[in-house]
């Protein structure tokens, strides 16, 4: 028998490495709602999976959704088989697909429905999802805190400079929630610091984040990582360490 080759994907491991730099902010948020047996999650933007994997790991089901085909097969390879898990590839405002594990275009059987990784598509996604939800349903936004307080907020400023990206902001959050008719019921901040072994380890787990994709197309790849790297200098310790303090911000909206 030949023996199946599984082959190296320095992308893939960066965006796993990157990922985990946010499981507190996960951990928070699944404490609060009380995540458990009994719950059913729907991750809107899933990424690789690890938010979806923590709240299967509490004893919850989980449908996740993403349009990134890498990030959705590696979800799929973390959550474990037959316990009634899900993820769909497709845009999440796609509700054809999302509702499908429901059992169709009803009422959804979530009660928690999260968005960590907004994307630039999450009012539609909610204005799809919400309705079919039950009531009292809870929605959780995630984004950076002020920038005052993440430090990888000016390095951040490199996609803004080269594509005119910016993070969402705190009014952003807010303005999708009253876009979608959701009733806000608080918010919590969180401490996600990000470090790195060294200067090209930082340039090629923030690359992976997906922040600085609008800026690899406007401008070269090179480019990029050449700001970038200046850009951490700063944040470069005697030891050739990279540490950069963040709070993340998560916004807690109820279905009415």
């Amino acid at each position: 028998m030949t023996p199946t080759l599984v082959r190296h994907d320095p992308a893939r491991d960066w965006a796993e490495i990157q990922e985990r730099m946010l499981v507190p902010l996960y951990e928070a948020v699944y404490d609060r709602l009380a995540v458990g047996g009994g719950s059913r999650v729907l991750g809107l933007d899933c990424g690789s999976g690890l938010a979806l994997l923590m709240a299967a790991s509490r004893g919850a089901r989980v449908t996740g959704v993403d349009r990134d085909h890498a990030r959705v097969e590696l979800a799929r390879e973390r959550l474990p088989e037959g316990a009634g898990h899900a993820v769909v590839e497709g845009d999440p405002a796609d509700v054809s697909d999302i509702a499908g594990d429901a059992g169709g275009p009803s009422r959804t059987p979530y009660d928690v429905i999260t968005a960590f990784h907004p994307s630039a598509g999450l009012g539609r996604a909610l204005a799809a999802v919400t309705p079919l939800a039950q009531s009292g349903t809870a929605i959780v936004l995630a984004g950076w805190g002020p920038p005052e307080r993440c430090a990888t907020a000016s390095v951040l400023r490199v996609a803004g400079r080269l594509a005119g990206w910016r993070p969402a902001l705190r009014d952003d959050l807010e303005d999708v929630v009253a876009r979608a008719g959701l009733k806000p019921d608080g918010s919590g901040r969180v401490s996600c610091p990000f470090g790195y072994a060294d200067q090209d380890s930082a340039v090629r787990g923030l690359l992976s984040t997906g922040e600085f994709d609008a800026a690899v197309r406007a401008t070269d790849p090179p480019q990029v990582e050449k700001e970038i790297t200046e850009a951490l200098v700063p944040y470069v310790r005697g030891d050739g360490t990279v540490w950069m303090p963040n709070v993340f911000r998560y916004l807690l909206a109820r279905v009415p």
